[in-house]
């Protein structure tokens, strides 16, 4: 809804790592509208959706966690900003007037970046390096983490929308990724992915406060 509220504009200057690498993509498939990712996310949601519901009589969902999820997630956070505070991190500015698409990009950002850099790409590499080398299960999860993470820092300089390069901002960016590397191998992605979105959300609120 937020991506369907933005301005067509603006959604072309709206972009984060995730972004930049996922509409190159499917711009090699022929799709080119600026709407599409957003659609494709509903889609594949939907066939999620829809497979899930043959388990539905076997899964019990417990408000309790999901609430208990949000508040360790606002924690981690929380931690995380203090972190990047500490380490001096030129914080990015979101393109766009409308509090809603900058609200729209930080969520977006922490949800299908983790799931991006940290879930498919951690699995990947991880994998990859399992067919390659024979290397204990904790000595890929570490490599394909710290692979990860750099991947994740560089795709922050790509593409028209991208930041100027910095050897500083790469290594505060990078370090990030471990951190939230770390915290996915300790708690999943639920929290991961709601840790970086908070964290955006802070970002964005001093921001707009300042």
């Amino acid at each position: 809804m937020g991506i369907f509220l933005t301005s067509s504009d603006d959604v072309v200057a709206l972009r984060n790592g995730a972004d930049a690498l996922m509409r190159q993509i499917l711009s090699a498939f022929g799709v080119n509208g600026l709407y599409w990712m957003g659609g494709v996310f509903f889609m594949g949601f939907l066939i999620v959706f829809l497979i899930q519901r043959k388990y539905w009589e076997e899964i019990e969902v417990h408000g309790d966690y999901l609430l208990l999820m949000m508040g360790e997630s606002l924690i981690w956070s929380i931690v995380l900003y203090y972190f990047m505070s500490n380490v001096h991190v030129l914080l990015m500015n979101p393109n766009g007037s409308m509090l809603v698409q900058q609200v729209t990009l930080a969520v977006g950002a922490g949800i299908y970046e983790e799931f991006l850099f940290r879930v498919l790409l951690i699995a990947g590499i991880a994998g990859i390096l399992g067919f390659i080398l024979q290397w204990t299960e904790t000595m890929k999860k570490g490599m394909s983490m710290i692979l990860a993470a750099g991947i994740f820092s560089s795709f922050h300089f790509i593409g028209e929308y991208g930041d100027f390069f910095s050897f500083n901002v790469f290594m505060v960016r990078f370090l990030a990724g471990i951190v939230l590397g770390t915290l996915y191998f300790m708690r999943g992605f639920g929290i991961t992915a709601w840790a970086h979105a908070i964290y955006d959300l802070i970002v964005l609120t001093r921001m707009t406060t300042q």
